[in-house]
């Protein structure tokens, strides 16, 4: 196995308008397409951009491992890139020859489905169908692989495959709950009890951050404890017009004007980032933090007081989804070898692997993980998942979205708007999106 680090240089003129001739080469049927997959039978690239110490990175090896214990004959080339490097170029690059034959990439309309859409990755749903993916990887995690013709999410081909996922929970600082005699809440009238005695023990509970994407989490949350699959539908990928001054929506932006008003959330966290409200709750400053799973391996090694990861108490949606995807380029020589790498980035001791690291795997078996909080977390994401509960994010519907969120909810911690004219604002936005999206 060859690993290089590729930094790709700045692309010429003529590069950049060449005409993306391949738009009209995707398959609709689902074939792989070019004959059997492979010109090139004797080498298999890889593009990812996963640190060799992450959970991604050692999955990512043993999968290599494996495939080269029953490819003999089959050299491994795996360039290293980084996420902005491919998120950036991936459009310009995947025109050319000189491509991998899989390549880790972004998922959603933007990125995934775009390149979908222009013809640029190979359609895998014969591959799913014929491989098990359909069936193992069903329900929400499978959204984000499938791409209709406009790029849209949730329906179409396959284009890529998730191998783990991510989601938004709660973390609490089980020592200050036990200083102030409060049990750790598994209903949300319980969660509301919780904030309201630590307010009147004079701690502000929610670590938040309105500068950045935690408090439009926290909306969220919020928004789904209300709210329902159909609504998610509805929101995420276009199913019905949203109904933004509806009674979940209504509810949920109340809720949050409502913990704002009631001191649960600092009066200065409007301008705080995710790193200051990491850290604020690291150093013990606020009980509670709700957001990402990402936080999980730094919380592990920097807290120091005895913690716990539970779900959004009551909710069966959750912010959520598929992490990055495999995807095979058009122009790939070797697609019959991708798609047996990716099946193999699939197997139990792969993902038990990705499990063991504090990853998060879509195929794995809870159980095999020896670490309590690792086992914690990942049991977490297994419930989620059997509950077809992954929700996707509040940004990602429309482009330019996560500005238009920031930027609303910071006026409701900063009391400058009410809910009514926060929901406005918001539905503006995404309506004005959505018809740039769909050409309305």
């Amino acid at each position: 196995m060859r690993i290089s680090t590729r930094r790709w240089a700045a692309v010429g003129t003529a590069a950049l308008l060449a005409p993306l001739a391949l738009a009209a080469c995707s398959s609709s049927g689902g074939d792989s397409g070019g004959g059997d997959g492979d010109a090139d039978t004797k080498t298999l690239t890889i593009w990812h951009y996963e640190n060799d110490e992450s959970a991604m990175g050692q999955a990512w090896a043993k999968a290599i491992e494996i495939f080269e214990e029953e490819n003999p004959d089959v050299t491994v080339e795996v360039e290293k890139q980084t996420f902005e490097q491919i998120q950036k170029n991936a459009k310009i690059v995947l025109t050319g020859d000189d491509v991998p034959d899989v390549m880790e990439y972004n998922k959603g309309n933007a990125t995934a489905g775009q390149l979908a859409s222009q013809g640029l990755l190979t359609p895998l749903t014969d591959a799913a169908k014929e491989k098990g993916w359909d069936t193992a990887l069903s329900g929400s995690i499978a959204t984000t692989a499938q791409y209709d013709e406009d790029g849209l999410m949730g329906s179409g081909e396959w284009y890529g495959v998730p191998n783990y996922g991510e989601f938004v929970g709660v973390y609490l600082n089980k020592d200050m709950f036990a200083q102030y005699g409060i049990e750790v809440p598994t209903t949300f009238d319980d969660f509301e009890a919780a904030l309201a005695t630590f307010k009147e023990n004079g701690v502000t509970p929610l670590a938040e951050a309105g500068a950045e994407y935690p408090l439009g989490q926290l909306w969220y949350e919020l928004v789904l404890h209300y709210g329902d699959r159909a609504l998610v539908d509805d929101y995420q990928l276009f199913a019905n017009d949203v109904d933004w001054h509806g009674e979940a929506m209504t509810q949920a932006t109340e809720k949050l004007d409502e913990w704002v008003k009631n001191g649960y959330i600092a009066s200065d966290s409007a301008g705080l980032t995710a790193e200051d409200m990491g850290v604020s709750f690291i150093d013990g400053t606020y009980p509670i933090m709700v957001s990402g799973s990402w936080w999980f391996g730094r919380l592990q090694s920097e807290i120091q007081f005895d913690w716990a990861q539970t779900l959004f108490p009551e909710n069966t949606l959750h912010p959520g989804s598929s992490g990055n995807l495999w995807v095979v380029p058009t122009n790939a020589d070797s697609k019959s070898l991708a798609e047996e790498f990716i099946d193999i980035t699939l197997r139990p001791e792969v993902q038990d692997v990705l499990g063991q690291a504090g990853g998060l795997p879509v195929a794995g078996d809870p159980s095999t993980i020896t670490d309590p909080k690792t086992a914690e977390l990942t049991q977490n994401f297994a419930d989620i998942l059997g509950d077809d509960g992954l929700a996707y994010y509040p940004d990602w519907p429309v482009a330019g979205f996560y500005d238009v969120i920031v930027s609303q909810l910071q006026s409701l911690v900063n009391q400058s708007k009410s809910p009514d004219e926060v929901l406005t604002g918001l539905e503006d936005a995404y309506v004005s999106g959505k018809q740039d999206l769909l050409g309305e």
